[in-house]
């Protein structure tokens, strides 16, 4: 089952995160009335995983039992090939200024940089949210075998509310008794740490399975509904009462709203299923994952040199529309029939395996 509005949020998101990282100098971002917006748009990122593990559920809940095989390596053909073009993008950068980082490079070729403080943001730094998916991936073929198919959800519910939390009072309290300027080596776990964003994709999965089992029939026009979730999200990230929502805290915003959105058929359903919009969400991984290294290659100040402009406003989204174009020749060149062939193989390996058994 694929759910087709959702995928304009990856889009929404994306763009989001590329603003909150290059676009804080640029109108209409640096207004007062919505700059705080845009300065809390990491939680965009949180967003990401809540969403993988709601769609992971989605795709596979059908299914009896999943081939740890044949899953991972579905999801590498999704996001190893733009994800390794990203390091080679910026490996290039590094031998131009010469200045490789080598451990850095290893750490990024494995996908392991969230895992070493001091290390996370090397080389490609959006690629540290790669590296926490890993371990979601590693995790979700053992978790939907021997748990989510053979345990009842009320109990599931149970063990992954209660680890959300622990999550939640376990991060909050070293925020507040850490100045995270201070402690980079905490402030690296804490943020990073996959283990510290593994409650996400799992309040994920259960929000997946409870929509699979209660709510996937009651279809409707939620619109309004719809809007006032993104006013209280915008009214949390106004008034954050000194918490730090980069570990999941706003799933319980996010979690009603991708409901919402996924049981919607109203207006805004309607405007997010355009095919325009849709293919923006279909190449937001490549926007979210290639922001560094395009940002990097064409500087604000190789703009200025060679088509003479310096407002900060129009540099920023000629840097953003050279990479909305250039992550969707890259999807279609070379995420889509990557994925393609991927598929299919895995047709042509199935009738052995069944001969075989």
């Amino acid at each position: 089952m694929r759910i087709e509005q959702l995928t304009f949020t990856r889009f929404l998101a994306a763009v989001s995160v590329v603003v909150f990282h290059y676009g804080g100098k640029s109108f209409p971002f640096k207004n007062d009335s919505i700059a705080f917006i845009f300065r809390n748009a990491d939680v965009c990122v949180s967003y990401f995983f809540i969403l993988s593990g709601f769609v992971m559920i989605i795709a596979y809940g059908n299914k009896t039992i999943i081939s740890a095989g044949d899953y991972l390596r579905n999801r590498m053909a999704r996001i190893y090939p733009v994800y390794f073009l990203a390091i080679l993008m910026m490996l290039l950068l590094q031998f131009r200024e010469k200045n490789i980082d080598y451990s850095g490079l290893f750490l990024n070729i494995f996908m392991i940089q969230a895992w070493v403080p001091g290390k996370v943001l090397s080389l490609n730094p959006p690629g540290w949210s790669l590296s926490v998916e890993l371990l979601f991936y590693a995790i979700f073929p053992f978790a939907f075998n021997t748990i989510f198919k053979k345990v009842t959800l009320r109990q599931i519910a149970v063990y992954i509310i209660l680890f959300w939390l622990l999550t939640q009072v376990i991060f909050q309290l070293f925020f507040f008794l850490y100045d995270e300027n201070q402690f980079t080596v905490v402030k690296d776990i804490l943020k990073y740490n996959p283990l510290m964003h593994l409650n996400e994709f799992l309040v994920g999965n259960l929000a997946g399975l409870f929509f699979i089992k209660s709510l996937k029939e009651k279809k409707g026009n939620y619109d309004f509904i719809i809007v006032i979730l993104a006013a209280l999200l915008i009214l949390a990230l106004k008034f954050p009462f000194g918490l730090n929502f980069h570990d999941g805290l706003l799933s319980v915003l996010f979690i009603p709203l991708i409901f919402f959105i996924s049981l919607n058929d109203g207006m805004i359903t309607k405007l997010f299923r355009n095919r325009i919009f849709v293919f923006l969400g279909e190449i937001s991984f490549g926007i979210y994952i290639l922001q560094h290294p395009v940002y990097s290659l064409i500087s604000a100040y190789s703009v200025n040199k060679y088509l003479h402009l310096n407002d900060p406003t129009i540099v920023f989204f000629i840097r953003l529309l050279i990479l909305i174009v250039f992550s969707a020749v890259v999807y279609k060149y070379l995420e889509k029939p990557i994925q393609n062939k991927i598929k299919t193989l895995n047709k042509a390996v199935l009738p052995v395996k069944s001969e075989s058994l």
